[in-house]
Parts: C-alpha cells; sequence; structure tokens
C-alpha cells in the first residue's frame, strides 16, 4: 500500500502540557501509523504514481546498492548525490568489474559509480557496460541514463537496452531490477521501455526516489515479517499499586500527580528515579536536604505547583544547594519568582531532590500521548530544557517489543551517542529500549494517564535514573472498540486469555495468545504432523513451510486475527494451535485448527475449540464457519457436538461448510 496525505507542514500539537505531548504533532503520528501498518508513504501526486510505476513493474532488491550508468557525468553525480541522500548506497566498482569494463570501455570512462562512458556512447557501448554490471554481485540494481546527444541516436540505445534486459530476466528466476532515464528523447523511446517493463523516469531525481520507493517496500515486508527477541521475564509491573496512585489523585479532582506519585508510579513499573521529597514548607525541605546531606549528596529544588508544568520558565528550578542556609534562601528565590511570574498559580511548596551528576550521561525524553485519531503515542527523543528546540525525536504506537523499541531510537540523531564514543563508554545495552516497552505497557494498563514524560532521563553506561517527570491525568475514554486496551490503535498482547486446563485423565496444558517469537516453536510443532493431516488442514500436501508463511501465521493483529498456541505444561511442548479469522465487519468468523498427530484423541481439540468459541463470543462475532473435507469425519462428528450446523459445499462436493451461530 501506498499512501500520500495533505497537511505535513500542520502544527498538530501546539497546546500539550508535556514536551511528549508538544513533540507528538499530527503529522508525524501519521507517519509513525504508516510505518506500523507496513504502509510506503509518499510526499505527493507525481511521486505516488511513479511509486506505483516503480512497485508494479519489478521487484524489490535484496539491498540498496545502486549502480549508475549514464553517458553524462553531471547527472551521473547528481543521481548519486540523491541516492546518498535518500539513504541508498552508491555500488562500488571493485578492482575485478572495473577490469572487465576496461576491457570494453575507451580509457576515458570514469572507473567509479557513476560509470560514465562519456558523451558519444553508441548502443554497442552501452550494451558493453550493461552486460557486465548485470552480472556484477556488488549491486542490486541498475540505474541507466542517457542525456540525447546529435552523435548517438537515444532510440537505438533504447532499443538495446530492452533487448538485453529482457535476455537477462529471461535467464534468471530473480532478475536484479533496471530502471531508466532518457532525457530529451522521443516518445517511442518511453514507450518502448515501458513495453519492456523497465521503469522509467523523466529526471535522475525521479529515478532514484523510484530505487529507494522498490527498497523501503522490501524494508517494509522485512519489518513486518521479523521475529522480535523475547521479553525479559523479570519484568512484572505492580499494577495494583500503579491503579490505586492514579485512582487517589483522580478521586481528589486532581488532573496531574505530584512528584512523589511520580516517583512510586515509576517504581511500580521498575523505572529507576531519582529520591524525591514534596516540601510544604521551608522548614520540611531543610529536614528532607539534611537527610541527603548527611549521605554525600547536594540537593536540588523545584517549585511543586499544579499551574506551573514547565518549572525552568519562572526560575524554578536551583541546583547543587549544600547547606541548610543555602536551601532557605534558595526557597525564598524560588517562591518570589513564581509569584512574580504566575501570580495566579497554586504553590504547595517544593520539591527536595538529590543532585545526580553523571558527567558522560546523555539527557533522553521518553513519554506518551494522547493522539486525537491514533490514540496512545510513544515518544523518545534528546532531553533537557531545549528539547522542543532541538526536536530530535521519533514516534511509534504501541504496543512495543524490543525489537520495535530499538527501531523507534534508531531513527533519532541521539541515538548515535548512545553508542561508544572517544572516551565515553556505550550507554547499558538494551536500558532504554526497555524502558520504552515498560513505558508502552503502562499506557496499555493505566488508560487514564493521558500524557507522561521523563525528562531528562540520564543514560549512561551503570544505567538509567529519570531526573524529572510529569503525568497528566483523567478519566479512561474508549477511543477504539473491541476488548483490546481503550486508547490503542494497535492491540497489545492479550495476556488475559492465557488458560491454564485440565484436558483429560488429569492432562494439563497451557494456552495463550499466539506470540511473533512463536516462530521456531512452529516449525517444530510442524515436525510432529503427519502428511495426511497436514494435507486435511491446508486442503493441499505441505512439504515445506517458509519463514514468510509461519511468520503469517504468527504475527497477528489480536482484532480481525487471533490464534491460540496449547504446551503441554509438563515437557512445554507445543500440542496444538487454533485460529480464528473475522470479516471485515466483525461479524463472522472462520477458524482453523491443528493438532500434534500423535496427540490427537485425548480431548485436545475440543478445548481448543470451546476457547476460540469463547474468544469469539467475547469479541461480539455472531457467527463462527469453517470448511472441512468430507473425508475429515472426525472434525465434521466434533463441531457437530459443539452445535455446529455441517451443509455440503454446492461448488466442492469433497467440502462440508460448518456454522455456528453464537
Amino acid at each position: 500500500m501506498v499512501v500520500v496525505k495533505s497537511g505535513r507542514m500542520a502544527q498538530g500539537a501546539k497546546v500539550a502540557a508535556t514536551h511528549a505531548g508538544a513533540l507528538a504533532g499530527s503529522d508525524a503520528v501519521y507517519d509513525a501509523a504508516f510505518r506500523r501498518a507496513g504502509i510506503v508513504r509518499v510526499s505527493d501526486l507525481r511521486e505516488l504514481f511513479d511509486c506505483a510505476e516503480t512497485l508494479g513493474r519489478v521487484d524489490p532488491p535484496p539491498g540498496k546498492r545502486l549502480a549508475i550508468l549514464t553517458n553524462g557525468g553531471g547527472i551521473g553525480m547528481l543521481a548519486i548525490d540523491r541516492l546518498a541522500e535518500l539513504g541508498g548506497i552508491p555500488a562500488a566498482i571493485v578492482p575485478t568489474i572495473r577490469e572487465k569494463l576496461d576491457a570494453v570501455l575507451p580509457r576515458t570512462w570514469s572507473g567509479s559509480n557513476p560509470v560514465d562512458i562519456g558523451g558519444d556512447a553508441d548502443a554497442a557501448r552501452y550494451a558493453a557496460a550493461l552486460e557486465v554490471l548485470l552480472t556484477d554481485p556488488n549491486n542490486d540494481a541498475i540505474l541507466v541514463m542517457n542525456v540525447q546527444t546529435a552523435i548517438a541516436p537515444a532510440d537505438e540505445i533504447g532499443t538495446t537496452v530492452t533487448d538485453l534486459v529482457g535476455k537477462y530476466r529471461q535467464h534468471r528466476r530473480s532478475a536484479k531490477p533496471v530502471l531508466a532515464v532518457w532525457v530529451g528523447s522521443e516518445p517511442k523511446v518511453i514507450e518502448a521501455l515501458s513495453s519492456a517493463g523497465i521503469p522509467n523516469y523523466p529526471t535522475e531525481d525521479d529515478a532514484v526516489r523510484g530505487f529507494m520507493h522498490l527498497v523501503r517496500h522490501r524494508e517494509v515486508v522485512q519489518e513486518l515479517a521479523q521475529v522480535p527477541p523475547a521479553m525479559p521475564s523479570a519484568f512484572t509491573p505492580d499494577i495494583q499499586i500503579a491503579k490505586e496512585i492514579i485512582a487517589t489523585a483522580l478521586a481528589d479532582g486532581r488532573e496531574w500527580l505530584d512528584p512523589v506519585e511520580i516517583g512510586r508510579l515509576l517504581q511500580a513499573y521498575d523505572i529507576a528515579m531519582v529520591p524525591t521529597f514534596a516540601a510544604a514548607d521551608a522548614e520540611q525541605a531543610v529536614a528532607y536536604a539534611s537527610e541527603l546531606f548527611a549521605q554525600g549528596s547536594t540537593v536540588v529544588l523545584k517549585i511543586m505547583s499544579r499551574d506551573i508544568v514547565h518549572k525552568s520558565d519562572v526560575g524554578g528550578v536551583v541546583l547543587n544547594l549544600t547547606s541548610a542556609d543555602a536551601v532557605r534562601r534558595a526557597i525564598a528565590d524560588i517562591l518570589a519568582r513564581a509569584k512574580a511570574l504566575r501570580p495566579e498559580a497554586r504553590i504547595s511548596g517544593v520539591i527536595v531532590q538529590a543532585m545526580v551528576v553523571r558527567a558522560k550521561a546523555r539527557e533522553l525524553i521518553l513519554g506518551f500521548a494522547d493522539d486525537p485519531t491514533f490514540g496512545t503515542v510513544i515518544v523518545f527523543g534528546r532531553g533537557g530544557t531545549a528539547v522542543e528546540i532541538i526536536n530530535d525525536k521519533a514516534l511509534a504506537l504501541p504496543p512495543l517489543d524490543l525489537k520495535l523499541a530499538r527501531e523507534l531510537i534508531e531513527r533519532t540523531r541521539v541515538s548515535r551517542l548512545l553508542r561508544a564514543y572517544r572516551d565515553v563508554p556505550a550507554v547499558k545495552p538494551d536500558a532504554v529500549a526497555m524502558v520504552l516497552v515498560k513505558l508502552a505497557q503502562m499506557a496499555a494498563d493505566i488508560p487514564e494517564i493521558r500524557e507522561l514524560d521523563i525528562n531528562p532521563l540520564l543514560a549512561d553506561e551503570t544505567g538509567l535514573m529519570a531526573v524529572d517527570a510529569r503525568v497528566a491525568i483523567g478519566q479512561a475514554e474508549r477511543k477504539f472498540k473491541g476488548s483490546g486496551p481503550a486508547n490503542f490503535a494497535v492491540r497489545a498482547y492479550p495476556s488475559q486469555w492465557e488458560r491454564h486446563i485440565e484436558v483429560k485423565d488429569g492432562w494439563r496444558v497451557f494456552a495463550r495468545p499466539i506470540r511473533p517469537e512463536d516462530e521456531p516453536l512452529i516449525h517444530g510443532f510442524l515436525r510432529h504432523v503427519s502428511p495426511e493431516d497436514l494435507r486435511l488442514r491446508f486442503f493441499a500436501p505441505m512439504k515445506q513451510f517458509t519463514h514468510e508463511f509461519i511468520a503469517r501465521l504468527t504475527q497477528l493483529d489480536y482484532a480481525r486475527a487471533m490464534a491460540f498456541v496449547a504446551f503441554d505444561e509438563v515437557t512445554n511442548e507445543m500440542v496444538g494451535v487454533v485460529r480464528l479469522h473475522s470479516d471485515s465487519i466483525y461479524e463472522s468468523g472462520e477458524y482453523a485448527i491443528l493438532l500434534r498427530s500423535d496427540l490427537k484423541g485425548k480431548g485436545l481439540g475440543w478445548v481448543l475449540m470451546q476457547l476460540i468459541i469463547e474468544y469469539a463470543r467475547s469479541e461480539g462475532l455472531k457467527v463462527i464457519s469453517g470448511d472441512v473435507l468430507r473425508e475429515n469425519t472426525v472434525m465434521l462428528e466434533m463441531c457437530r457436538n459443539l452445535g455446529f450446523e455441517v451443509k455440503s459445499n454446492p461448488a466442492e462436493h469433497g467440502i462440508c461448510e460448518v456454522r455456528l451461530k453464537l
């Protein structure tokens, strides 16, 4: 799917209360949604049709190394420049390929990429160079360009190129893409290129964009089929405490959590925060500060007010305090500035924190905000007081796993600073990604949290520490239908459907919704299914199962598609799977089930069918249906016992239709 969307320059978050909300502009959220759905985005209608032209004619290349063959050095270098700007890679001309080109080209050729074969190049010279590049394993695609001259006929060169590409494709099952630009040529040349299935463009800029559309499409397909790493099992949030904190604040009629509550909330999700105390007056602040002084820490004071969200805007932060007298003077100064600049603000005291000094730590911002269209959006970027000015951020729709969190981080410039450089050690691996996963889980667990940002989060080789955070709360509003989180456009993993089930004769199994990382388990499970059972399930002999095929079975949206996998609780081996796909209006769903062949007849199929029926009812489906081979008498008998209506398929006499009204 390719999409063009207007309103790219609209500023969608001008009145957001937190930094995370301010960074989540509306168009950036659409970008995040398109990325999550695997949609290729283009900027205008011309690029939309160019993208369709490219994707409709050639298969995506395995990489992004582009070789450029041209009779004009200037236009060739323009193409190289554009390729680098868009994230492509100019293919290297290695010595062995250079020798082959030297043998068929005049000494005046460029000797590098772009392969400039001279303004006097004729059809034979183009063919000789193109043949070498087509067999070169060091490029993934070729862009052939011709600037019309009075020396060599452009149409003759075009015919030679199309013939050569046609012969090349005939002898290869997976041919590398060839694209073309013929500048100043007659329409018949363009028609010949198009008839030969060669995407062609009016300029080098359009052609390079077309190549990058191919690259992006391949990346999208690969991203959707990747298996995410397993989540650390040690992370178990204390959801009950977190919900109690939010409920208490809402009962008080508040829209913001105080700093102490924020610290407890983050602690419930195992996110470290600097020790924080709320002091109503100077003496209480001095008492808290004295405890920190005794531990060898200096002290930070911050204004505490529900009406002052960004404390530094009113001079409400004082650092490096080392004595009780300094604390008293700082409090007086903070309160005086706040009352002068914000006389209407309700001031409830000051926040007392230990001063955290990490000379080589990076300042980051992490959080989430509420978008009117897509619900909760996760934000990551470079933190600090100038966060909106720097505007180094990336967005993603939750839920997140470690793979998605890593990709979110890598889309920012600050990600490069997380790696080691000079005398600065790298940030602890995956520490930041794990906090993003935890925040996404928090947003799923507690929809009453409207906006949250941690800014700054200090990150270095020793770990992470939240220095300041803000949390806006409100009554939960269901933005999306169904049983998923009320504020998620993409459903989170439905852990509420995990079940421990006793099947028959004391046999116990654990059933849960399938996960993308289950792909290796599926391969192992299928080795225990006989060829005959596979034929009954897929209606055809199945000799092998590719990664792409299994990925489609394991990566579900938990909305229109659901699958449960069952494990023997003793051996932890996968023993069965049942799935359901609903129609687009959530009225009916089609089921499928497969068990290990050596475990049939033990009642597992019955309990898995009951589980998928229970799930369908909870989703509000009205009908479950399926197609069963007439010879599969065991399945037909089970369907009858479960209340399914069984009828012959009028078009396929070997198939029975089974249907259950819910």
